[in-house]
């Protein structure tokens, strides 16, 4: 057996051998890394469950809406593919958010090619997410189409020109739904190779870990440690995933998109699926419509500021005031949330203003605190 695993080693399979099963891991990293994998498996998931769907799924605007029916009440388990796909997204997103934060929290953005490829992951996913949305075709799914790719009409001279091109015609209807058909098809291709790239720069950087300590002191194999530690995450995920799909696959789903989209009726109520809204109440902060856009893209490229971060730890453990601001800042995201799904009256504008201010302001203090709390150590 073992000399078997020897020739594993040194044989064609020993780069394969060094990428998962030999590679060197903290040997004291927490939990709050199982999400990396998590996040592997949960794109496995929705690749999967998205690949079922396209065989019943037809791309047109008289058919669309009778063809998600036909998925959840003739196809054999369809109901099920269809619950795992969409709630497969909102746990997916979960799992981006708790994995950034943690890199916020431990440093990780100072292996820079890791933190960049992660940021153009996100950005492809938001908008393989958002064409997905569209594709159900409900009231929620053409009039949160019509509604973000018009923000695009902001752009100064060229703006409504690009609009007309994305729709394919004057408005959101046939073309544009089979375009982004085949882009929300087409760019998970794209997303994994980014995702490979994301991974080999993780393994020329090396993992951190929670005392934020450099260097190979104290390192162990990922197998069968972290493989382990990894399944037991896995098995945890799928029964509280299983347990939303059986119980409550449409907690997170909005009620309008159950009516087939209709360009007569607005509902009274536009708004994203729940992982934008945070961006979304950003946007509607802006009293300027070409302002809106821009601060709705800086809520995520924002992110790049940190890979100019420099600090002699990497754990916010060892900055206590910056600790507490950084549980502030997930509290105010959360509360942005909470307005994003709210209409623009009052009291939800003006909280609405205040938090966008905090959110950007937090990247500022962040460096700020960080290079302070190191000058006084010096």
């Amino acid at each position: 057996m073992y000399n078997n695993y020897k020739s594993v080693r040194k044989s064609n399979l020993a780069q394969i051998n060094n990428f998962i099963v030999d590679l060197g891991s903290p040997s004291n990293i927490s939990y709050f890394w199982n999400f990396g994998s998590l996040l592997g498996l949960s794109m496995l998931i929705q690749f999967m469950t998205g690949l079922f769907l396209t065989f019943h799924y037809s791309a047109n605007v008289s058919v669309a809406f009778d063809s998600v029916i036909h998925i959840m009440r003739d196809v054999n388990s369809g109901w099920l593919i269809r619950y795992a796909h969409i709630n497969g997204a909102s746990f997916f997103f979960i799992f981006i958010y708790v994995h950034i934060g943690r890199g916020i929290f431990y440093f990780s953005f100072k292996k820079t090619m890791v933190w960049f490829s992660g940021i153009f992951i996100l950005l492809f996913l938001m908008m393989v997410a958002f064409m997905g949305y569209i594709l159900p075709w409900g009231q929620m799914s053409f009039w949160g189409a019509t509604v973000i790719t018009n923000l695009i009409s902001s752009i100064p001279s060229l703006g409504e020109t690009i609009v007309f091109w994305i729709w394919g015609g004057f408005s959101v209807g046939n073309a544009t739904l089979n375009r982004f058909f085949s882009f929300h098809f087409i760019f998970p291709f794209l997303v994994m190779f980014l995702i490979f790239i994301h991974l080999i720069y993780l393994h020329v950087y090396g993992s951190n870990n929670p005392l934020g300590l450099v260097g190979s002191y104290d390192k162990v194999f990922f197998y069968p440690y972290y493989v382990i530690k990894d399944l037991f995450g896995f098995i945890f995920f799928m029964i509280m995933f299983l347990f939303l799909i059986c119980f409550f696959p449409l907690i997170l789903v909005d009620s309008d998109n159950f009516i087939m989209a209709n360009s007569l009726v607005t509902p009274l109520h536009i708004q994203p699926e729940w992982y934008y809204l945070f961006s979304y109440a950003i946007l509607r902060s802006i009293p300027n419509k070409l302002g809106g856009v821009v601060a709705l893209f800086l809520s995520i490229l924002i992110l790049l500021v940190f890979m100019f971060c420099k600090s002699k730890f990497n754990s916010l453990t060892y900055y206590p005031i910056m600790e507490v601001i950084f549980w502030l800042f997930v509290a105010v995201v959360m509360l942005l949330m909470w307005i994003g799904a709210n209409q623009v009256e009052h009291p939800f504008y003006i909280l609405g203003q205040m938090l966008a201010f905090f959110f950007f302001f937090f990247f500022y203090i962040y460096i700020y605190l960080v290079n302070f709390w190191d000058s006084l150590l010096d």
